[in-house]
């Protein structure tokens, strides 16, 4: 027996254990699969790879290699540390021996991965001066003089999409050079263009092609990407090109044991669970310390969720060892976002070379940047998707030795599912990446770059999709364009690609400014919707690990002022949302229900705060807000179970729109198992004026709508199921935030081993409500308790209701809005 199952069979034995271990699966070795490409390489490049010790090259690696050398469009999707980065870089390096006067692109998401493969290509020009090329990252981080090096004679560029889509598109005649060779476009770690940015960068891509056409080059495309659902389509809606798919990994791995570990119950009604940090603290302090008897350390790696409990689980883990040695207490380190590129570099090397013990990260390390293969992993919390959970457990994984990874639930519906579920884990297919390159929200802005970097032509048109005529229409009404002959030609002012960013599409964003000291100093920016929420008058705003007053949020300025602080309490913002249906797009039936997608407005307004005291969360006080509402136009799907079962709910003294609204937010955690998204991507609403009856709505919370909820429509019959198994098997009595309870974390930013206590909908009435829409055995509840309320009266059929004209209804919002300016 190894260390490794030594230490679960110690934790099995401790008198603290409480079959916290619910699933422990054995994954076995795999042996390494070779191949020979079909024309032997390059003799200066096989030279370099030898000097590296790559003497074979995996089955995976040659299909890469034979497709890229004849000229097709290729999508590379293996296992981490599979050597996908040998599947671009030998052919790309043959050709520029054979050329130098070759130019290639590679993107990646991060810099920080950009300046990790800058180190791969070095190391060639390190073993063979002669390489014919010149290499180094473009970015906002690279000096002028060296930016102007790189462009003129650069062979090989690293960037990212959001210098090429601010610094190189719009800036393209400096670059005609590079444009005109350019022979190779490597896009790396696909899997994380997804959601806004994902839809962003397929644009940013499509007015590459262009720029590349105008100056008569057709590059070939090369991306990678860890496991997903649908790489194949995913790689064609980003590059716009037809891609062959190369997923047969011949890679070797070790066996690994992967426990699925469930922090156990700390009241008697079974609705609370021991902190998964907590858990996640005596996890990784055994570990590197050597087990239970302290013998044999083992190197983990453990990823949390956010940037604050690296910080805090850090700390607490030092404490720890120091009381053991003072050296295990230097061995760890936190590493995430906000750290100074020379830090993480260190912190990454030393992982690299075995100096560290231990770390603990955010996702920040959870892309291929290279710090070796480690022993343990631990996962604080499902990450999101199935790829990033093999993403991160793929960290631990040394030869042929075995390596354990540990994922620790949240008490959530979607960690609380996985515990019961470990088939979906590791049976299951990994989940669909959605994009959208189509909205109109997003389009818009990159069909302004693309007139200003060139003149559009109907050929351009079609490339962007068949919604670009019409908004190219709208920008000449705007005197932003104008169509000359057969061609949009730029007239507006200004420099479009500053306009917008590609990871948010936020047309309001609020500036952050620190005033501590009578200093002001900007330390951060926050969109709209998140700013009402978190940075209104009098909130609690937390930055970097410190705790800030907002003493103004001024909505002309667009700025919110805040000074540092010390509560014991943090505030929470009380929100009412309303939906509107504007188009129905299709509809089918779920069985007894009815089920619609479409077009939808979401007015949300921010009425209120409350001020909860950390840790016993007492309510101590609250604050009336005077917001104004916003509006979100974006796309949903929305179901209506027939009348009958509302009946039964109500018969049963229960009420509808409480199981309706239970239904909505265990949606909200298993669409995440389906579809690449996080919960806080879409929201849940119920609401009767729309259909005349309860109904629940989920959208996607972006303007225009992303996909997720489209994608959800489509494959609602799997979730629904999943939904009532999620709630059924749920131990609680009455309901929990493992099931029906609210998926929101509002105040999970400041105490971050706490989960939601918010109100929880009636378990039982959900359930009633479920089984009859899935045609199931009608659900016998239990029987109310004596001191329930008497059900609420049905709701009135809003369908006979007259609805004011729309412009009688605005001027009397706004007459409303003038009395609460007189109080």
């Amino acid at each position: 027996m190894n260390n490794l199952e030594k230490f679960l069979e110690e934790i099995r034995h401790n008198r603290d254990y409480r079959d916290q271990i619910v699933h422990v699966e054995s994954i076995p070795a795999r042996e390494a699969q070779y191949d020979t490409p079909k024309e032997p390489l390059e003799p200066m490049v096989e030279q370099a790879l030898r000097a590296q010790g790559v003497e074979r090259l995996y089955s995976h690696q040659v299909t890469a290699i034979n497709a890229i050398r004849e000229g097709k469009h290729v999508v590379v999707v293996t296992s981490t540390a599979s050597g996908k980065t040998l599947c671009y870089n030998i052919p790309i390096l043959e050709e520029v021996v054979r050329d130098p006067g070759t130019r290639v692109l590679y993107l990646y998401p991060t810099k920080a991965l950009a300046q990790d493969q800058l180190k791969k290509l070095i190391r060639y020009k390190e073993i063979n001066p002669l390489f014919p090329y010149e290499s180094g990252t473009y970015d906002g981080d690279t000096p002028t003089s060296t930016r102007k090096k790189l462009r003129d004679s650069g062979n090989l560029i690293l960037s990212n999409p959001d210098m090429l889509h601010s610094g190189i598109l719009p800036n393209h005649t400096r670059w005609s050079d590079f444009f005109a060779n350019l022979k190779f476009i490597v896009i790396d770690e696909i899997h994380a263009y997804r959601g806004i940015f994902g839809s962003n960068v397929a644009n940013v891509i499509r007015r590459l092609n262009r720029i590349c056409a105008h100056y008569g080059a057709s590059p070939q495309f090369v991306c990678c990407s860890a496991t997903i659902g649908n790489p194949k389509e995913l790689a064609e809606r980003i590059s716009g090109h037809e891609m062959l798919l190369v997923d047969n990994d011949g890679s070797p791995r070790g066996p690994k044991k992967f426990a699925l570990w469930n922090p156990p119950f700390i009241d008697d009604g079974k609705t609370e669970r021991r902190s998964p940090n907590a858990e996640a603290r005596r996890l990784m302090v055994n570990l590197i310390k050597g087990g239970m008897d302290g013998t044999g350390g083992v190197q983990t790696i453990t990823f949390v969720r956010a940037r604050v409990l690296a910080e805090v689980l850090y700390r607490y883990c030092q404490e720890d060892l120091r009381k053991v040695s003072p050296r295990l207490a230097n061995s760890i380190r936190a590493y995430r976002g906000g750290y100074l590129p020379e830090s993480r570099r260190e912190i990454e090397q030393k992982l690299f070379s075995g100096e560290l013990m231990g770390v603990i990260s955010t996702n920040a390390l959870e892309l291929g940047i290279d710090i070796g293969s480690l022993d343990a992993c631990i996962i604080v919390g499902y990450p999101g998707t199935v790829a990033s959970m093999w993403q991160q457990a793929g960290r631990a994984g040394r030869g042929s030795d075995e390596a354990l990874a540990i994922l620790i639930a949240y008490n959530n519906p979607i960690d609380q599912y996985l515990m019961k579920h470990p088939k979906y884990i590791f049976d299951q297919s990994a989940e669909n990446v959605v994009i959208d390159p189509q909205n109109p929200y997003i389009m818009v802005g990159h069909l302004r770059c693309a007139a200003n970097e060139l003149p559009m032509t109907i050929e351009d048109e079609q490339m962007f999709g068949e919604m670009s005529p019409a908004i190219l229409d709208i920008l000449q009404d705007n005197g932003q364009v104008r169509l000359v002959g057969n061609e949009w030609l730029w007239v507006g002012t200004g420099y479009p690609a500053a306009d917008f960013g590609l990871r948010d599409m936020a047309e309001n964003n609020y500036t952050i400014v620190d005033t501590t000291g009578n200093e002001n100093k900007v330390i951060g920016m926050l969109d709209e919707y998140s700013a009402f929420m978190t940075l209104h008058d009098q909130a609690m705003y937390m930055h970097e690990a410190e705790t800030y007053f907002v003493k103004e949020l001024n909505l002309n300025q667009k700025i919110a002022y805040v000074e540092k602080a010390n509560p014991d309490y943090y505030t929470q913002a009380v929100t009412e949302t309303n939906i509107r249906v504007d188009e129905t797009e299709t509809e089918k039936p779920l069985m007894q229900s009815g089920a619609y997608f479409g077009m939808v407005t979401v007015t949300s307004i921010t009425i209120m705060f409350r001020k909860i005291k950390f840790y016993s969360l007492d309510s101590i006080g609250f604050g009336n807000l005077d917001l104004p509402p916003q509006e979100l136009n974006t796309s949903a799907f929305w179901i209506t179970p027939p009348p009958a079962v509302l009946k039964r709910v109500r018969d049963h003294g229960r009420i509808p729109s409480e199981g309706m609204m239970g239904i909505g937010n265990a949606l909200t955690g298993v669409i995440p198992l389906y579809v690449i998204c996080d919960y806080t991507d879409i929201g849940p609403v119920v609401d009767s004026s729309n259909m005349g009856t309860p109904t629940i709505f989920i959208y996607d919370k972006y303007q225009g709508g992303l996909g997720f909820a489209e994608k959800s429509y489509e494959l609602l019959d799997q979730i629904m199921e999943r939904c009532l198994e999620l709630i059924s098997e749920c131990p609680c009595e009455d309901g929990c935030p493992s099931c029906v309870g609210s998926p929101s974390r509002s105040w999970s930013y400041f105490d971050a081993d706490s989960e939601s206590r918010e109100r929880i909908p009636d378990k039982e009435a959900a359930l009633i409500i479920l089984h009859d829409m899935l045609g199931k055995e009608p659900y016998e509840p239990k029987p109310l308790p004596a001191e329930r309320p008497p059900p609420a009266p049905p709701p009135r059929d809003l369908k006979d209701i007259k609805r004011l004209p729309e412009n009688v209804e605005a001027k009397i919002r706004k007459r409303i809005l003038r009395f609460k300016e007189k109080r």
